[in-house]
Parts: structure tokens; sequence; C-alpha cells
């Protein structure tokens, strides 16, 4: 007789789910299987019962993806500039993200090692080294002084931004540059060199936004703006919780000083005219670099800690509505979280995906992949469509809350009034969507620091996820239908429907242009936001409107580097979950 008194409750839930769970497999998605939910974890399962929608998963996906970023980087991307000039700084950084996310992907598109690898490899090889040194240039275009006196959210985007790169310099250089006995173990690829310094910039904007936790007011959480404290919103929140997890597990360490330079490196000469302040940065504690320097360690359980504490906190703020979305935050009144905006938003739904999908990873815990599914499920119902099964409502009018006929939209995509803002939104939804649907590893990626899962944990991720698979190539394949001229249009759906309402008690405070005498302009809640955060939002090239043949995605501020790169996040997303579909 087997004695169970052994197992922790964490395992004995294992073993609950082992038993619950009987598995057929006969080829590939669609093929025949009996999945029982875990009582403990019902969302991270398939959905039981369901037949699955048919799926023809496109071809040329990977082609499409190399299309999107060309074009993005040759008519967005300024190389003398280093950056992408039309872009706020903010979205920069997400351009950026999604640059070294595509990378990602192409790096793993094919097996070659360097040197000497065939003729297909060296185009891979090419192109992913032509792209790079572009983030390279990024790193010194990125107008890094000024994103440090804006809010906490825009911080944030920048440690996500480095993190990404810093991912995918590990994945290119293990997988094509293997060590050789003659270079004492290390890389051969040139990339490998940055990344001290891609990591040294996400610890600085790290350390500087997590001044933003508070527990004074509404008993934790992270506030927006350090210049206006009464605002407490999901997507601030949201970033902190991916960032911390972000740090924990990709975070190489930092050892270098700058710019918290020492108050005793042999250099001061008794005067202090008080011009060194601003460089003496105090971040924490007694803060300024002393000698010997601080360096900050990978993988330091504080990052694990502060993302555990901001899920807890976000969980229980009551900041999701009645279909199980995230709205966009709290205004703060004597210290309490009293008034709800309403409006929700796509990336509301996206950034804590990936910050679920590393918290189990640094815990074990399948809480948190259990409620990533969830989130996903209601997103993807909000559009119309229901995974497993297709469209929930055939009738293409019908307004879901995050779009319609199973195509993600904002709400002011179809007034043609995004604004920079917005039409980053879909994009920052669909990379995080893909993070969180990476297949979970059957071994810890960092023994001692990382967890990983059961054979039969890692199936129903998968299997669930593959559910997803439809969905998003439906997505995609309507975003490659608003081209003109290889540029992505920001509105994936252009119909001749009308804006759908804002929520009850909701407030577009960021992303609503009005229209006044035939040309769209700015709200005046949204001007003062822009001059608070120094921000340049191009007013002046706003489009009008056009005749009744107008091209939906030309009016507004049309066809922008932001609306590209969100073409680049959802035909990658379409790449890597095809790609998972097609795998046993």
């Amino acid at each position: 007789m087997v004695s169970w008194a052994f197992l922790s409750q964490g395992h004995a839930r294992r073993w609950t789910l082992l038993l619950l769970t009987t598995v057929f497999l006969k080829g590939v998605y669609g093929e025949k299987r009996i999945l029982k939910q875990d009582p403990h974890y019902p969302n991270l399962s398939p959905l039981a019962g369901n037949k699955p929608a048919k799926f023809d998963p496109p071809r040329d996906s990977l082609e499409e993806l190399r299309h999107a970023l060309e074009t993005m980087q040759s008519d967005y991307f300024k190389i003398w500039l280093g950056k992408w000039p039309d872009a706020i700084d903010w979205t920069a950084a997400v351009m950026g993200t999604h640059m070294s996310a595509a990378l990602y992907s192409l790096t793993r598109s094919l097996e070659y090692s360097m040197p000497g690898t065939k003729k297909e490899g060296q185009r891979v090889e090419n192109e992913i080294n032509k792209y790079f040194s572009q983030a390279i240039t990024y790193f010194f275009g990125e107008d890094h002084f000024a994103i440090r006196t804006q809010a906490y959210d825009d911080m944030l985007w920048v440690v996500l931004g480095w993190l990404e790169n810093i991912r995918f310099i590990g994945e290119h250089n293990s997988l094509h540059y293997p060590a050789k006995s003659d270079s004492n173990g290390e890389s051969q690829w040139y990339g490998k060199q940055f990344e001290d310094a891609f990591a040294h910039r996400a610890r600085v904007f790290y350390d500087l936004a997590k001044k933003g936790w508070d527990t004074k007011e509404c008993g934790g959480g992270m506030t927006w703006d350090p210049h206006e404290k009464t605002y407490k919103n999901a997507i601030t929140n949201e970033l902190f919780i991916a960032a911390s997890i972000g740090m924990y597990l990709h975070f190489p360490g930092d050892s270098n000083c700058s710019p918290f330079m020492s108050m005793d490196d042999g250099s001061d000469d008794g005067s202090d005219d008080g011009s060194d302040d601003e460089a003496r940065i105090v971040e924490e504690g007694d803060g300024v670099c002393k000698s010997p320097n601080k360096p900050a360690p990978a993988h330091d359980p504080v990052y694990l800690k502060f993302a555990v504490d901001g899920y807890k906190w976000l969980k229980n703020s009551n900041m999701t509505n009645a279909k199980g979305l995230y709205v966009d935050g709290f205004h703060v009144t004597n210290g309490k979280c009293d008034k709800r905006n309403e409006m929700v938003y796509t990336y509301n739904q996206g950034v804590l995906l990936s910050g679920l999908r590393g918290l189990w990873e640094g815990t074990g815990n399948l809480t948190y992949l259990d409620d990533g599914h969830k989130l996903v499920r209601d997103v993807i119902r909000a559009t119309g469509w229901k995974p497993g099964h297709g469209l929930i409502d055939k009738r293409k009018e019908s307004w879901a809350g995050l779009g319609r006929d199973g195509i993600l939209t904002e709400n002011c995509d179809a007034a043609g009034t995004c604004s920079q803002n917005s039409q980053t939104f879909k994009g920052i939804f669909f990379h995080h969507l893909t993070l969180f649907c990476k297949p979970l590893p059957l071994s810890p990626l960092i023994p001692g620091k990382t967890h990983s899962a059961s054979k039969t944990d890692a199936m129903l991720h998968r299997q669930s996820c593959k559910e997803y698979a439809p969905w998003v190539a439906r997505n995609a394949q309507a975003a490659l239908q608003t081209r003109k001229d290889g540029r992505f249009g920001g509105w994936w759906a252009p119909s001749n429907e009308t804006a759908e309402a804002l929520p009850d008690k909701a407030v577009d405070y960021r992303n609503r242009l009005e229209r006044k005498r035939d040309v769209y302009e700015l709200t005046d809640v949204q001007l003062a936001a822009m001059q608070k955060k120094k921000t340049n939002h191009r007013a002046q090239k706003l489009k009008p409107r056009g005749g009744e043949d107008e091209d939906l995605n030309d009016r507004g501020l049309g066809r922008t580097v932001e609306t590209q790169g969100g073409g680049v996040a959802v035909v990658r997303a379409m790449w890597e979950f095809v790609n998972m579909y097609n795998q046993d």
C-alpha cells in the first residue's frame, strides 16, 4: 500500500491532476483526448468537452514576420539618429522590444552553427546581425535622461525592452555559437559584449521605478506618476510585476556603478559647488555607490518578492470588471482607491500575462498559470470568439467588449481617434500573450532558482495555448489585410461600424482624439497629459477625414511606427503559435 503522508499540499495537488487526467494523443491539434479538470486549477486545462475549431495553419508566417520587421526598420528607424524619430519615448521602448522579440523568433527559425554554416544559415545570421546592430544604436539613441523624469510606467517599458534584448542574446548565443575548447568556454558572437550595458540600463530604470511602490495609500500598489500621486492604474502595476519577475529570471547582474558616483573615489579636492549632486543619485537606503562598489546580483530574491507582492495587491484590488477584464485604474482620495475608471484597453490585459508566466517559473505555483489562462480566455471572449469553438456571434456588428468578429480592437479604432498610445496597445497584448504561451520547461532553466513542470502540467498548458492559435492567426491575417506599401494599419477590422460608446464611468483620458472642423484634434485632457510628460505626439500631423472610399486606416494619425510595431507583434505571435500548433 502506498503511503501519501510524505506529500506536501502542492505535491498532492499534482498527483490529483495526474490521476484525473487521461490523454490520448493521435497526431496534432484536433486529436481525440479526454482531459478532466483539476478542481484546484480549472483554467489550466483546455476547455473540457470542446471540439476544437478547424484550423488550417498559415504556411508563410515567418516570411510575413520578416517583411513586417524590414518595413518597420527601413521606413521608420533612422540609424544615424539611433531611434524611431516619430515615436514618443515609451512607444520607442516598445518598438525596441518588438524588434528584439522578432530576433528571438528568427534565431529559433533555423538550426545552424557559426562559423562555417550553410548558405541559408548565413542569410539568417546576417539578417539578425543587421537588426541587432540597430538595437545597439538605439541603446545610444534612446532618450534615457528624459524618461527618468517621466511616469513610472514609462520607466518600466525601458526595463522590459532591455531585458527582452538580453533574453535574445542568451538564446542566439547558445543556439548558434556553442563554446569551444580553445575559447575558454566563451561565446564567439560579438553581441554578447553588449549584455552588461543593457543589463545596467535595465537596473537603473528598475531602481528608479520601484520608488512608485507605495503602501500608504490603498494598502499598496504602484503609483502611476511621481508628479501626480493621485492615481493607481492597472498598467503600472502589471509592468512592475512583469519587470520584477523579468529581473529575477533574466537580469545577469550588474557591477557598473554609473551613474551612482562614489562619494569616496579619491577625486575629492575638498570643494563642493553642488554640480555633482545630480550624478550622486541616492536610489535607496544609503544609496550612493561607495567603494568598493556594490554589485547587483543575478536572480536576486528581492525581485521575486516584489513580483509576488505586486500581484497579490493587484489581484485583490478590485480592478477587473464583470467580463473579467482589467479596467484602467483607481483615483485616490484620502488614501483610498475610491473612484474606478471603467475604461478598458487591450494592453491592460496583456502585460500581466508575461508576469504570471514568470511568477510560475519563479515559484512553481500553478495558480499563476491558472489565472493567466482565465484572463486570456476572457479577452478572447470579449472579441466575440470562444476558444475551441470559434465565433460566438456570427453578426459582425456585435461588440463584445474588446472587439467584434473575433478581432481585438481598441474603442478608438472605429472612430479613427487613436493616439500613438492606443496605436501601440494591441501589439503589446500579443507580445505578452506569446511570452505567456512559451512551453513550460521540464527541468529548471536556472537550477536552485527556478522551477520545472511535470509532463502533465506542461502538456495542459501547451494544449490550452493551442486552443488560442486559430484566434491569434485570425487577428494576424486581419492585420495583414490592412497593409499599404508594407505598412500596417491600426484598425484590423475596418468596416462601416460606428464607434462603440464608452462604458459607464469610463474616461479615455490618454488615447482619445476628438473631431473638430473635419480635423482630429487632441482633447484638453490629453494635451495636458502630454505637456506634463514632455512628449511629442505629432498633433500637427493629424489627417482629415476623407470621402466614402477612404482607407479607414488613413484617418487620424494614419499608419505610424506604432501600428507597424503592432503588425510585427501579431505576425510574430502567429508564427510562434503555428509552430506550437504543428508540433506533437
